[in-house]
């Protein structure tokens, strides 16, 4: 017995560098670009993006507020009269049912990639998606039915919009 002790602590001491290692390994591995899902069909991966990409909480009239309890066939419709008010303006969260009626998937995936626009929008988010991505989140969107009212239209910071307002810091 005497001869498997030091067999013991030197399994041990090897366990515990192999864990350490391990441990260093994946802390200085560098971020890879995510991929898009093969697992998933177009329409399922453009609801995953959607979801993910948290679309919903600006482009969903009372998304935020209802805690997501939004049945889908309401999704994407606009933020419908809540504004977003700043330094920029007010804007309001597009009908993107709507807009990508008005476009092809061609279309659609170029636009996305070339958007700029004013906040709250993260299209410095949207700009980074893969096309696959891109194409898979249209076939969704596109897959929801009627697309509905367009939103109001933009406010400039100068004009007071009627609507109410989430505040944004100035």
């Amino acid at each position: 017995m005497t001869m498997n002790r030091p067999f013991v602590t030197i399994a041990k001491t090897v366990a515990l560098i192999t864990a350490s290692n391990v441990g260093t390994a994946a802390e200085t591995a560098p971020a890879k670009k995510p991929a898009a899902s093969t697992s998933l069909n177009a329409i399922d991966r453009g609801k995953y993006m959607l979801i993910v990409g948290g679309c919903n909480d600006c482009h969903t009239a009372d998304f935020a507020a209802r805690s997501g309890d939004v049945p889908e066939r309401e999704w994407l419709k606009g933020s419908g009269k809540v504004g977003f008010s700043g330094s920029w303006g007010t804007t309001y969260g597009s009908n993107l049912r709507l807009v990508l009626s008005t476009m092809t998937e061609t279309q659609w995936v170029r636009h996305a990639k070339d958007l700029k626009t004013r906040p709250p929008m993260p299209w410095f988010n949207l700009n980074q998606w893969t096309d696959a991505d891109l194409r898979a989140f249209y076939k969704y969107v596109r897959s929801l039915g009627t697309p509905g009212e367009p939103t109001p239209a933009y406010v400039p910071p100068d004009k007071t919009p009627a609507s109410p307002l989430i505040q944004w810091p100035k």
